[in-house]
């Protein structure tokens, strides 16, 4: 077996692991079977287990030998001859794929060990393994994407366990209003990616990476499209991963996916999910080095990201929220970083970062139990130990920034005055029209259900 081969090999164990652990959780619950809670930390283990070890062998043999880029192509999906169109599905692994698939393997593996105690007897212990492994899969197959497509793929798949974890809790009204709400936001990330997937087709024919970015391993490549074209379709590609990390404008999702169980908030929210889109920016990166202005954009966005969140971190009152934003801080550091061409020193971040911040989280419940212990002990409540800003910012200042931070920037009444409130009155006009039109027309009055009495969704009324 030549050394190609064996690597060929240890790519598909690498992808396929999590797939075999999606199809084993979710076709008994499709058969109406139910697995027991040993069955399925075992399935758990392993495939994690398997993915890990192939991917560190990849690592490993390109150590050795200096190979830099190893493309495992599956297929086409479709070709259209005439008009020079194929969609491939293809599968990379470069120094850095490679990093954040076994960045994505040890948190799953370690976050899974975590949960198997955590959700312990929970009637929703299968159905949340089940959305973990739709994650994991859906993080290996972006992680490695070698065409847009694919990644898309991926990348959809992160979004709907996402959706779905963070509304885990479906006996409460909060966490599904909240899991509508981070699926709202990621439809508008996943139409950008789309027409950028479009946009690419249109100029060159093909998704692949390698024929965008050059064919040159990753940092090195050379984008084919002119910088006009880069500019475009980098925009549309920056407003993807700005949906996908949570970036200004859309940063409130994430303290409200804490809503979910601790460990989904853990390994999607503060280490894995949260750095997809800064991921998707080091992949491009060579699309970034053709214009300037779209690296001031990216710059931009991230600069002003971190310094939102590092006031809004400040005011929060519980821990989750507060590590959220903290998390929230990092990545639009890490942003910054892509823009100013770091790419290896935002890689090493956002690996340190997302141990971190999951080391943080997992400890989160337990931390506050430890807190009490030590008020209890002491007989008093800790003191707060004021910083450096206090002794030289005027009041009225703090005052300002206190309100800004407490109401996290205005940014929910913003988008709801200026998006949401104008997009539901058009719909809604439509909708009043269409059942006058019917009502004339079947000569009867509209069944009560559409009749609906629309509530207010805010987060206070719900709690």
């Amino acid at each position: 077996m030549t050394l190609e081969n064996f690597l060929l090999i240890l790519g598909g164990i690498t992808v396929l692991s999590p797939t075999f652990l999606m199809a084993c959780l979710g076709l008994p619950g499709l058969l109406g079977l139910k697995l027991s809670e040993k069955r399925i930390s075992f399935l758990t283990t392993l495939c994690v287990l398997a993915g890990v070890v192939s991917a560190t062998s990849i690592l490993v043999c390109m150590l050795v030998t200096g190979i830099r880029l190893v493309e495992l192509n599956v297929g086409n999906w479709s070709v259209i001859p005439e008009e020079h169109f194929h969609f491939t599905v293809k599968f990379v692994f470069d120094r850095l794929s490679i990093p954040f698939v076994m960045l994505s393997f040890v948190l799953c593996g370690t976050i899974g060990s975590f949960a198997r105690n955590y959700m312990h007897r929970d009637p929703g212990f299968s159905r949340f393994f089940t959305f973990y492994s739709f994650f994991m899969l859906g993080m290996v197959v972006a992680s490695t994407a070698g065409t847009i497509e694919t990644l898309f793929a991926g990348w959809e798949l992160v979004g709907l366990s996402s959706a779905l974890l963070v509304a885990f809790f479906h006996e409460r009204q909060a966490p599904v209003t909240n899991g509508l709400v981070v699926w709202s936001i990621y439809r508008l990330s996943d139409a950008a990616l789309l027409v950028a997937a479009v946009a690419l087709h249109h100029s060159s024919g093909q998704g692949d990476f390698s024929a965008l970015v050059g064919e040159r391993p990753w940092p090195d490549g050379t984008a084919s499209l002119s910088s006009i074209e880069s500019m475009w379709v980098g925009l549309l590609i920056l407003l993807a991963a700005a949906g996908k990390s949570a970036q200004i404008p859309f940063s409130n999702w994430l303290p409200r996916a804490m809503e979910g169980p601790t460990p989904s908030s853990a390994v999607f929210y503060g280490a894995l999910s949260v750095h997809l889109g800064a991921f998707l920016l080091l992949r491009i990166s060579p699309i970034l080095e053709q214009s300037l202005l779209l690296r001031v954009a990216v710059g931009t966005m991230g600069l002003s990201t971190a310094i939102y969140a590092s006031i809004t971190d400040r005011v929060q009152t519980d821990v989750k929220s507060a590590l959220a934003y903290a998390s929230l801080t990092q990545v639009g550091i890490i942003f910054f970083e892509i823009a100013c061409g770091f790419y290896y020193f935002a890689l090493i971040h956002i690996i340190g970062h997302a141990f971190l911040r999951t080391l943080q989280l997992v400890r989160a419940p337990s931390l506050l139990r430890d807190y009490a212990i030590l008020e209890n002990a002491i007989g008093r409540d800790l003191a707060e130990v004021g910083t450096a800003k206090d002794a030289w910012l005027p009041a009225n200042l703090k005052n300002r920034m206190f309100v800004f931070a407490l109401y996290r920037g205005y940014l929910d009444e913003s988008i709801n005055r200026f998006f949401i409130v104008p997009f539901l009155s058009i719909f809604r006009l439509c909708d009043s029209w269409e059942r006058a039109w019917t009502d004339w027309l079947g000569g009867v009055a509209s069944r009560e259900s559409d009749e609906v009495i629309h509530h207010s969704s805010s987060i206070e009324e719900l709690q």
